[in-house]
């Protein structure tokens, strides 16, 4: 539930009851499609009704895998085989060929609420020894054989607000869990999901705090949140969103909205929305590239196989080949394209290199220490912040001195959006990497008349990743 729905290259079904002890298969989607609609539907059937449960099927399995319905639990497949939790899959059984020709055509098209963005849960029965509230199997003959569409017919189950996507993107799934823990400081499209995700998950456990700001940025408020979810729901209160915390919230989130339910309250389009650009590709020119170029030059100062880059905030061909420099060295494919898993790896690699960096007591000019600082955190990362804007102060008088009491207040918040303004750079006055950069670059010319950063000057070099 990280963004739009697409239909996977493949599912992994567990040929039995969620827990009985059976094998696990992996299939390409289509071919699941396939075999599901040869074991439960007729190949004779009118050729309207055999597509309207293909949609069925095809969106019934969707929402399994959007939801992430069994692997929230901790299965660690997408879905049974056994038609008393899922439906019908038979491995290595026969597929009818009128059936394998639709589901050619219609694979990668699903059933969703207008309104809504997730696959519905498109619930059915054979309508003859087992009723159910969606669509009746033997039904839709009837209604095929009056001269209705495939779309009439779902409409007449599922209600006339319905709308069939088509054509959605085929990609591989992957996990939801980025793989990285969410901690104060983070941020990024994953942090938004938690944000939207407690917030609505508060509706239903008042003692879990609102976030006032879905921002993308872990602040303290998103901290508290985590931290309450985690006492509500007995996990360790660490205030820290590792695997385990994730899934349960997601695992919460699907149910207090019905996702993975006939009546579902629906997501709609603003709850996954990407705050964050997903995929950052030559031609871009904004402040993520900036974070970009900062962790690749910091990255090729420490890795000799990694090519530094300009920090400018354009994504050219210096920042292109720098990308797939990095991609080769760490055995990805060379795209030049960072989507979401190549910024995971590349932010991964950027704090490995800073918990590597000892700073003494002398540095003054350090790397920014991964964690994005907004209003209401405290550290020494926070003190040293203030100390650079104190001292750029007085050659920018502008930019309000504060004092470095380690803690980012509203004067603090003042000081960085006059720099930000100052310095062309987005004006929400929150620190993240780019911005750091920019703070203790000047700090340090004004300083010392040139740039002493540790990437600039690094002291060490890593021969291999």
């Amino acid at each position: 539930m990280t963004g739009q729905p697409f239909i996977p290259e493949t599912i992994t079904v567990h040929l039995g009851a969620p827990d009985e002890d059976a094998e696990n298969v992996t299939v390409s989607f289509p071919e699941y499609v396939k075999n599901v609609a040869s074991s439960e539907i007729f190949p004779t059937w009118p050729e309207n009704s055999l597509r309207a449960n293909i949609y069925a099927i095809t969106t019934f399995a969707l929402n399994r895998i959007y939801t992430e319905w069994y692997r929230l639990k901790g299965y660690n497949f997408d879905i049974t085989s056994v038609t008393q939790y899922d439906q019908k899959f038979i491995k290595n059984r026969e597929i009818f060929e009128n059936i394998s020709q639709l589901t050619d055509e219609l694979f990668n098209d699903y059933v969703r609420r207008q309104g809504s963005v997730e696959p519905l849960f498109t619930q059915f029965c054979n309508g003859t020894t087992v009723t159910c509230d969606g669509l009746s199997q033997w039904g839709t003959v009837g209604l095929a054989e009056d001269g209705l569409t495939p779309y009439e017919i779902l409409q007449y189950y599922y209600g006339d607000n319905i709308d069939i996507v088509k054509n959605a993107m085929v990609m591989t799934n992957t996990p939801s869990y980025p793989g990285v823990e969410l901690r104060l400081g983070t941020f990024g499209n994953d942090v938004r999901t938690i944000q939207v995700q407690l917030n609505r998950i508060s509706r239903n456990y008042p003692a879990i705090p609102k976030i006032s700001a879905v921002d993308g940025t872990f602040g303290v408020q998103t901290e508290n949140a985590v931290r309450k979810f985690q006492e509500v729901f007995n996990l360790p209160q660490t205030g820290v969103v590792n695997q385990a915390t994730w899934y349960k919230i997601a695992y919460i989130y699907t149910s207090v909205k019905r996702l993975a339910e006939l009546n579902s309250e629906g997501l709609n389009l603003s709850e996954v929305e990407k705050q964050f650009e997903e995929n950052l590709v030559p031609g871009m020119q904004n402040q993520q590239v900036r974070n970009l170029q900062y962790f690749l030059a910091v990255i090729g100062a420490y890795y000799e196989s990694v090519t530094p880059v300009e920090i400018t905030g354009y994504y050219g061909t210096e920042t292109e080949n720098s990308v797939r420099s990095f991609q080769k060295v760490y055995g990805l494919p060379e795209t030049g394209i960072v989507n979401r898993s190549v910024w995971l790896d590349i932010y991964r690699a950027y704090l490995g290199i800073v918990e590597s960096v000892p700073i003494d007591d002398e540095d003054d000019v350090i790397l920014f220490q991964g964690r994005v600082l907004k209003e209401g955190m405290n550290g020494e990362d926070v003190r040293r912040l203030q100390e650079y804007l104190t001292y750029i102060n007085k050659s920018y008088p502008n930019i309000p001195a504060v004092n470095n009491t380690g803690y980012f207040g509203p004067l603090t918040r003042s000081s960085v959006l006059a720099f930000q303004r100052q310095f062309n750079l987005t004006q929400n006055g929150v620190v993240g990497a780019a911005t750091w950069n920019a703070i203790a670059g000047l700090y340090s010319d004004l300083k010392y008349g040139f740039d002493k950063q540790p990437y600039q000057n690094p002291g060490y070099i890593i021969k291999e990743a």
